[in-house]
């Protein structure tokens, strides 16, 4: 059976409307912790995917920014294992 990492994602910096500093968005398997996490836009979601999904399954994870491509705002996030 595959290893199933819970995994956060930080938003580090922010000029977007739809995110501040320090907003946190949690992965519980497959699925977003919409309890815990804060809004995720599609695009963001499209850029993050591949490194929480590396992280989840439990491949290395390393501590470089993601940056979203949607818009001219800079938004970063980092992805990292929810211990």
């Amino acid at each position: 059976m595959m290893e199933d990492h819970k995994v956060k994602v930080v938003v580090t910096q922010s000029d977007c409307p739809h995110y501040a500093v320090g907003d946190e968005i949690y992965f519980t398997g497959a699925c977003i912790d919409t309890i815990k996490s804060a809004k995720l836009c599609m695009v963001a979601l499209n850029a993050i995917y591949p490194f929480a999904y590396a992280a989840r399954r439990g491949g290395s994870v390393k501590p470089t920014p993601v940056q979203c491509p949607d818009c001219a705002e800079c938004v970063k996030f980092q992805v990292m294992l929810d211990e």
